[in-house]
């Protein structure tokens, strides 16, 4: 319920959650459980691997139950079931297929997305938002969203898709692009870096006024405020005076080159954005940084070979659903709803479009003009206002000419990529692996891209029709 004064306002709603299995909804369930707005709404769980969603489910339920939302919570066995009429579509979908893994990063998929660029002298550390390993998993995936779109289009084409997955960028272009599907990309990375800056400055968070431009996981402030005050002269100060940081020397560096602090400090994601892990010598252990031990908690250690694919035993299940199930034990009713200056507030959203209300949050869509000298196209991650079609961009005001020259670069790499994804284009795939920072020469490139192609084909039905 939105309590304004003497007025109670709410909106039940079908809310479809798809990849119902990805631990992302441990959190995003119940934050949208504490949206009093949506009381009374249907929550739909999806997954491929239907155990999964029914084990969340029920996880989720007890939550439920537990605050007295009046939600109803049902795992569904089909992809139609979980669309038709649906208000409002939650996708986590990390383009791994119904392999038993927690987490997209712990599949073989992605750590042969690491392990094959390794062998032609490319280190990558996260690889979900560019590089090779961010292209293969925007290949794997767009086919997948792509479905999502036409079926929605049939069964709830005035539904608002939000999107959680990785390379966000690349999956809501691709959305966008191909379907007229309304789509918004949900991040915490611009929030992670207000964050910081308030802790440089010694204030709060929400005291701060700002505007950045840029993609997801990049993007520099162009503006600080705080109230009148320009603030980001003393920012620019407090960051050269902050000494090292533990992932965040690269960033940091960055920043005082440029002339404008980079937003999400995390060396680890920014360094993919540069040619830096293409001339890495000497293997992971040589990461500039200490980046390799950030790499080897995204799933690739080079100590160790390269992953076989095992057949997936009863005992395997059985092994995986005791620890999925402890870790589904640890959904607690949480004490508060998501905030917008820390977090992902998916519940929080979804009530205020439900609602028709205007709130301003930070999301992934496409430009149009809150940045004029970059594509109206593009996608971008920005403020936007909401309303009860989904949210408008607020402006932000033009890139400097360092920042746009290097965005305008990532915007074309990110078109390669979903038209590769969408039409199977192998040569696309070698351009888009050409104009990406950490190319290699095109003889080595091909030879990548088709072992890279051929350990994903079962997932890649596009690039090996019959």
């Amino acid at each position: 319920m939105h309590r304004g004064k003497g007025e109670i306002r709410m909106a039940s709603r079908k809310i479809a959650c798809l990849g119902a299995g990805s631990l992302h909804f441990m959190s995003a369930i119940p934050d949208i459980l504490l949206a009093d707005g949506l009381s009374g709404s249907r929550i739909v769980l999806y997954d491929i691997e239907n155990e999964k969603a029914r084990l969340m489910a029920k996880a989720c339920r007890g939550v439920a139950d537990s605050l007295g939302t009046g939600f109803r919570i049902d795992p569904v066995a089909s992809l139609a079931e979980a669309l038709d009429c649906a208000d409002f579509v939650l996708t986590s979908i990390g383009g791994s297929g119904a392999d038993i893994n927690s987490s997209v990063y712990s599949s073989r998929y992605h750590a042969l997305d690491m392990y094959i660029p390794a062998k032609y002298g490319i280190h990558q550390v996260i690889g979900d938002t560019c590089g090779p390993a961010g292209m293969m998993m925007g290949l794997r995936s767009i086919p997948v969203y792509l479905h999502i779109c036409r079926e929605m289009e049939k069964r709830c084409p005035k539904a608002v898709l939000f999107n959680h997955s990785n390379p966000m960028a690349v999956l809501c272009r691709a959305m966008r692009k191909y379907s007229g599907i309304a789509v918004i990309g949900i991040c915490h990375g611009v929030q992670a870096g207000v964050v910081c800056a308030a802790r440089l400055l010694g204030v709060k968070p929400e005291e701060l006024e700002c505007t950045w431009v840029g993609t997801n996981h990049y993007y520099w402030f162009t503006g600080v405020f705080r109230g009148k005050e320009d603030v980001y002269p003393l920012l620019k100060k407090r960051l050269k005076s902050a000494g090292k940081q533990e992932n965040r020397e690269l960033t940091a560096g960055l920043s005082q080159i440029y002339g404008y602090h980079i937003v999400y400090p995390s060396d680890d994601h920014a360094i993919e954005f540069y040619p830096f892990l293409a001339g890495v010598h000497g293997g992971q252990k040589s990461l500039p940084y200490g980046l390799a031990k950030s790499a080897r908690a995204h799933g690739f250690d080079e100590r160790h070979s390269m992953p076989r694919r095992e057949p997936v035993t009863g005992k395997t299940r059985q092994e995986f659903f005791k620890n999925y199930k402890n870790i589904l034990d640890g959904i607690r009713p949480p004490a508060e709803r998501a905030n917008k200056i820390f977090g992902e507030p998916i519940g929080s959203m979804l009530e205020s479009v439900a609602l028709g209300r205007r709130d301003v949050y930070i999301v992934n869509i496409a430009n149009e003009s809150a940045v004029p000298n970059l594509p109206s196209h593009a996608l971008v991650e920005i403020e936007a206002v909401t309303d009860s079609r989904g949210v408008r961009p607020v402006f932000m005001g033009e890139a400097p000419p360092v920042l746009k020259g290097m965005l305008e670069k990532r915007f074309v790499w990110q078109e390669l990529v979903v038209d590769a994804g969408a039409k199977g284009d192998r040569n696309l795939a070698l351009q888009a692996l050409m104009m990406d920072e950490m190319a290699i020469v095109p003889e080595k490139a091909e030879k990548m891209l088709d072992e890279m192609l051929l350990a994903s084909r079962d997932l890649l039905p596009q690039f090996f029709k019959k």
